[in-house]
């Protein structure tokens, strides 16, 4: 450990996703330098499917100076459907709030890195973590590659299978598959015309497809495929396209407007995302000089629309903890005990919309009904997503343990 009062002033950051560049910023911001170490020998620049950043997500990069204004496409609304084309729910965006921006994965990667190297936060790629030996001044990390790194700290930013999360705790869960592979894709020439400002969910017969209107005129459209067993990606894109849209196209076969879409996307223009996993309760975010941030702590269902986004907060949150907490291991009890009631519930709500996504047909029968009044009863935009979207972070404010 640190002597009591040591202030952190080297940080190692493993992982160059979402939360490892906004960690790097917020280090930088509290005072503290940090380089970010990725295991990939290239960048992820161009590659990955969709997301979506909330109005908290938004406010949290405002910290670190990153403008996501004219990147993506802004969501004042989510529409929800059944298979034959009936709304069964609408919700407005929350009054007093910006707009939630939906984008490409590899746009928002492209912001945070313009940012970095504006910000002359130094990435080394090919640096895969293979082991760490710390000593009461620092710890070190040593690479698959043979070279090493020494700082005050290591932050496992490195995503939902995290190598750093294994080496604080052996004994720490794996993810977890739920059941299906994702596909996203583009579709052209179709007849499907949504409101451009509004993010569509359809409980299919069969299975969830959500979907959003271009200012072109094209849908990008994600959906979730039942398989019996997880593939990795690399296994699931050595399958051909063709026969992937096929499936799906069978799996969509009579719904709206899924047929349509699915008819209206060519095998160039699918996007094999890969299996669908959460990760089950981590207990150990912290041990000695090591500390999780994002998808290597807790990674919710892509449902929770809050992945991208809770990455970016915590990020944040823990460069204010030890900016403002001298001893690192009480810093990162702080930061634990600031983030984990907040992701956790997150993440069991998002547990909950799964459940409805992987509701069989009585069911979604049952829903068709119920939503709407609902709606007009207990189902308030502000009582639902208020607690989550209007989430903002004091970066002024000191953290006391």
């Amino acid at each position: 450990m640190l002597q009591p009062g040591a202030k952190v002033q080297r940080a190692i950051i493993v992982g160059e996703g979402v939360a490892g560049p906004v960690a790097a910023l917020a280090l930088q911001k509290a005072g503290i330098s940090a380089t970010i170490y990725e295991g990939y020998a290239t960048t992820a620049d161009g590659l990955g499917g969709t997301l979506m950043i909330a109005p908290n997500g938004l406010s949290a990069l405002g910290i670190v100076g990153v403008d996501l204004d004219g990147v993506g496409q802004p969501i004042q609304r989510m529409i929800m459907a059944d298979h034959t084309g009936k709304q069964l729910a609408e919700f407005p965006g929350l009054p007093n709030l910006p707009p939630s921006q939906v984008m490409w994965r590899s746009q928002l990667y492209r912001a945070l890195h313009e940012r970095i190297a504006a910000a002359g936060i130094a990435v080394e790629y090919n640096k895969r973590i293979v082991r760490v030996h710390e000593t009461p001044t620092g710890v070190t990390a040593h690479f698959e590659d043979g070279t090493s790194a020494t700082g005050d700290i290591l932050i496992g930013a490195d995503g939902i299978r995290s190598r750093v999360r294994t080496l604080i705790d052996p004994a720490a869960p794996s993810p977890k598959y739920v059941g299906f592979l994702g596909f996203g894709g583009l579709a052209t020439g179709s007849a499907v015309r949504g409101k451009l400002d509004a993010m569509n969910f359809v409980f299919g017969r069969r299975a969830f497809l959500g979907y959003w209107t271009q200012a072109d005129g094209s849908t990008i459209w994600f959906s979730s495929l039942p398989h019996p067993e997880p593939l990795t990606l690399t296994q699931a894109r050595a399958i051909p396209a063709t026969d992937w849209l096929q499936q799906l196209r069978t799996l969509y076969a009579g719904d709206c407007p899924g047929q349509d879409l699915l008819e209206h996307t060519t095998a160039d223009r699918l996007l094999t995302v890969g299996a669908g996993e959460i990760l089950p309760r981590v207990p150990r975010w912290h041990r000695g000089r090591m500390v999780l941030v994002g998808d290597a702590a807790l990674a919710p269902s892509s449902s929770s629309g809050q992945g991208a986004s809770l990455a970016i907060e915590s990020a944040i949150e823990l460069a204010r903890c030890l900016r403002d907490v001298p001893d690192v291991s009480n810093a990162f009890v702080a930061y634990e005990r600031m983030r984990r009631p907040r992701v956790e519930k997150v993440a069991a709500q998002a547990a909950k919309q799964n459940s409805n996504k992987a509701a069989g047909p009585m069911m979604k029968a049952v829903l068709s009904v119920l939503m709407p009044i609902a709606m007009k009863t207990f189902m308030r935009p502000e009582k639902m997503f208020g607690w989550v979207h209007n989430y903002r972070i004091d970066w002024k404010e000191t953290v006391t343990t």
